[in-house]
């Protein structure tokens, strides 16, 4: 006898419905599964009979074979237990063969017969709502995730019993009541906060600069500056995730199996920040059956870097072309994979091997003092190469605080009271923007930097000046640009005047030369 079914695959962000088709024949007892399985499901079948046998069902010695269409598509993951035991059950005349055909079932099996966690469920409700078919049968502590996808029939069961008797008409399943703008909402909050800072005006200027305009920036200075704490508050000031961005941060998060139970949708910017032991799999995705990495977990959040030099050259090299494209294709032997990667990228690093150039006894006090070598300090900065270099669009020195700022109990601006500048400027920014793909300042091209960041002429003297005086380098001239562009959205005007140009040269440090 024959039966039918549907499941769904996780490959890349996205779920594709696979059918699930099980023959059972006369002849001597084999279980085969066949369509590109991956090894989780090869290794299903005795998941699947345990499972079955310890709900009561009885099964006769059958030849069994399991297709899961299309053949040419791989498929992984232990959701397809479920699916794959229900229609064996079909098949053997347990229920109507038709009423299968008209749901999307996914589920692991416990040997009991317990339906556990999948993960990415999702990517799975959103293909269930695309394939148009009646209902979505998925494992109850997977339902508060597939609730986001409120036009989706949700069926949520505990074990392979409640499915039998479900499609037996002995029992009924209903899905549970969630409100989806409250899960947006409870969840939209940080521990963190500006006001908390002491201290550092300069940098804190230049992180709004950055969150304005979606600009890469690079902090430079002594350990104890505050440099990870500054970089951790980043994510409080940039505009709150739209539903859309919300339901892409949490598919690469649910796909990844870092979602929560108590988070079905991640409403705020993600912060990743992973050490600089880290492999290239890990940062930029990858593995037999690619997943995602830290920058992609990072997709409309923010990738931190601490200690940048202390990153294999090799693996900072592989940042570039996620940064310059927003998205990472992974190719292996079987299939090829993509995974949006639009991240903001901070990072820190030291100005020199031992971590205190430039400290003065004021305000190193009993520091020790700097004794490394222009050479060495030269080396040090050349683990960072040029192209990396130059996608930092703010290159900021971070100095020690004073303890007058230090003692001062006066808290300081708040990180909402930042946001509300940053949002004003990236509505400038969209309107500007409208009929082009760009959507940020830091994003622009040749041309239209020259069509919306013209200086006046007195700052494009000033600009000459300091390319010419103070030894900037060519590289950098697109980026005050760009940079300058961002500070007089903040200011609410559209000339760029030499105030703006100035303070964007000021972020410019490591194209001067070392002293």
């Amino acid at each position: 006898m024959l039966a039918k079914t549907f499941s769904a695959t996780v490959l890349g962000i996205n779920a594709h419905p696979i059918e699930v088709e099980v023959d059972i024949s006369m002849g001597l007892s084999s279980f085969n599964i066949v369509g590109l399985p991956d090894g989780t499901i090869k290794e299903s079948r005795e998941r699947i009979m345990a499972a079955i046998h310890n709900s009561g069902i009885s099964f006769p010695i059958r030849r069994v074979v399991v297709n899961l269409a299309p053949a040419n598509l791989r498929k992984i993951g232990s959701g397809f237990d479920l699916p794959i035991a229900v229609a064996l059950l079909g098949a053997l005349g347990l229920f109507s063969e038709e009423s299968l055909e008209r749901y999307l079932i996914v589920g692991e099996l416990t040997l009991d017969g317990q339906v556990r966690h999948v993960r990415g469920m999702l990517p799975i409700a959103l293909a269930a709502r695309e394939c148009g078919v009646k209902g979505l049968i998925l494992p109850k502590v997977n339902e508060a995730e597939a609730a986001v996808v409120s036009d989706v029939w949700r069926l949520p069961v505990e074990s392979l019993r409640d499915v039998v008797e479900y499609f037996q008409g002995q029992r009924a399943i209903h899905p549970n009541a969630y409100d989806l703008s409250g899960l947006f909402q409870q969840h939209e909050s940080y521990e963190e906060d500006f006001q908390d800072v002491k201290g550092q005006e300069m940098v804190k200027r230049a992180l709004e600069v950055s969150a304005s305009g979606n600009h890469n920036l690079l902090m430079i200075g002594p350990p104890g500056t505050g440099k990870t704490m500054l970089a951790r508050r980043i994510p409080t000031i940039l505009p709150p995730p739209s539903f859309e961005e919300a339901l892409e941060i949490t598919k690469i998060h649910s796909i990844a199996g870092v979602l929560h139970a108590d988070t079905p949708l991640v409403a705020t910017r993600p912060f990743q920040s992973p050490h600089h032991s880290i492999s290239p799999a890990s940062l930029v995705g990858g593995g037999m059956i690619p997943g995602p990495g830290e920058i992609s977990l990072a997709h409309h959040g923010v990738l931190f870097l601490d200690e940048l030099p202390e990153f294999p050259r090799g693996i900072l090299e592989l940042l570039r072309q996620p940064l310059e494209d927003r998205r990472i294709t992974i190719s292996r032997a079987t299939l090829s994979l993509e995974f949006p990667t639009n991240f903001l990228l901070l990072a820190a690093m030291n100005p020199c091997p031992c971590g205190y150039a430039g400290m003065s006894p004021k305000s190193g006090g009993s520091v020790p003092e700097c004794r490394c070598t222009f050479w060495q300090i030269e080396k040090y900065r050349s683990k960072i190469s040029g192209p990396l270099l130059d996608r930092m669009d703010i290159q900021l020195p971070v100095s020690t605080v004073e303890y007058e700022n230090l003692a001062n109990h006066r808290r300081g601006e708040s990180s909402a009271s930042i946001r509300k500048r940053v949002i004003q400027a990236r509505q400038i920014q969209a309107e500007r923007f409208r009929d082009s793909k760009t959507r940020h300042n830091a994003e622009m091209s040749r041309r239209e930097i020259e069509h919306h960041a013209a200086p006046t002429p007195a700052a494009q003297r000033l600009l000459e000046k300091a390319m010419t005086n103070i030894g900037l380098s060519a590289r950098a001239y697109d980026r005050i640009l760009k940079v300058s562009r961002t500070i007089a959205d903040l200011a609410g005007v559209e000339i760029i005047d030499e105030p703006h140009i100035g303070e964007a040269i000021q972020y410019r440090s490591l194209d001067r030369p070392i002293s």
